[in-house]
């Protein structure tokens, strides 16, 4: 029986920090509540009881990360659209201002975006 490797999390306390530096990605809410919101999504390392990777985050403010997590507003394809463009947004805009750490990998899913502008 073959066994699955184990996966190793991206972790990095201080990209998560560094997003209470933004506004809030899908409403522009600047109320200190904005922190970086995970992604829900089992292909970016989320699974029971553990949080997806560390660079798989949007900066949220409280009410949104809310409505994004638990809320009955949107859809679960509508909560996933909402979520995905929230994190381009933020990845793009910690990179700008610097405040991505070196040693956190930009994830795949921004360069494969920023590569269809291209």
């Amino acid at each position: 029986m073959k066994s699955n490797p184990k996966r190793t999390y991206i972790r990095s306390p201080k990209l998560l920090s560094n997003c209470q530096y933004l506004s809030c990605q899908l409403c522009g809410a600047e109320d200190g509540t904005v922190v970086a919101a995970h992604s829900n999504s089992s292909n970016h390392g989320k699974g029971r009881s553990i949080k997806a990777d560390d660079n798989m985050i949007a900066a949220l403010c409280y009410l949104c990360h809310a409505e994004i997590d638990q809320g009955t507003t949107f859809t679960k394809d509508e909560k996933e659209s909402l979520w995905n463009m929230a994190h381009l947004k933020t990845v793009y805009r910690l990179i700008e201002a610097d405040l991505w750490p070196d040693r956190v990998p930009i994830p795949q899913s921004y360069l494969d975006y920023k590569n269809r502008l291209n």
